[in-house]
């Protein structure tokens, strides 16, 4: 593992996530990763923050909210789609998507949670604010595009504290 700064490979990182991103949370003895094509990452309140968001439907917001902490690995050109297809169709409480997709986890450098091996950018983060959406401040045309279910997401705005590539 190479250690990088946080903002090195942004554009890299942001157009592989519109493809599919592996989130990975652990609370207690439990792991689970989901995909995510959406999030961002930034410079906000003097610190860089990965922010994910996770609906409450979710088989990993009952982790991420017992939990202060998140890993986002991301593979570049393609690798691991039919495992983002699968983390990102079937549900945790289901399946345990490791085994299924024969995903190798390795420690987290920084925190408890550990990052999907074979990725090529993992960012390491603590969770520092979130917050529910709120319906009432979204614009009506992204609420009727990507939510007809009402079903929100909660913003998860996570410190980024170790970011590498894997060489």
């Amino acid at each position: 593992m190479k250690e990088i700064a946080y903002d090195e490979y942004i554009k890299e990182a942001t157009q592989a996530l519109s493809k599919g991103a592996f989130l990975t949370v652990k609370s207690g003895d439990e792991v689970n990763t989901m995909t995510i094509g959406w999030g961002s990452i930034a410079y906000i309140w003097g610190t860089s923050v990965f922010m994910v968001m996770v609906r409450d439907s979710r088989y990993t917001y009952k982790l991420i909210e017992n939990s202060d902490e998140f890993t986002v690995s991301i593979p570049f050109k393609g690798k691991f789609k039919e495992e983002l297809k699968f983390c990102g169709t079937k549900s945790g409480r289901d399946y345990d998507k490791f085994s299924e997709c024969k995903l190798s986890i390795q420690p987290g450098q920084e925190v408890d949670t550990p990052i999907i091996k074979g990725c090529d950018l993992h960012y390491e983060c603590k969770i520092k604010f979130k917050q529910i959406m709120d319906p009432d401040n979204l614009n009506d045309q992204y609420d009727q595009k990507w939510y007809p279910q009402k079903d929100y997401h909660t913003l998860y705005f996570g410190e980024i504290v170790g970011a590498y590539l894997e060489e």
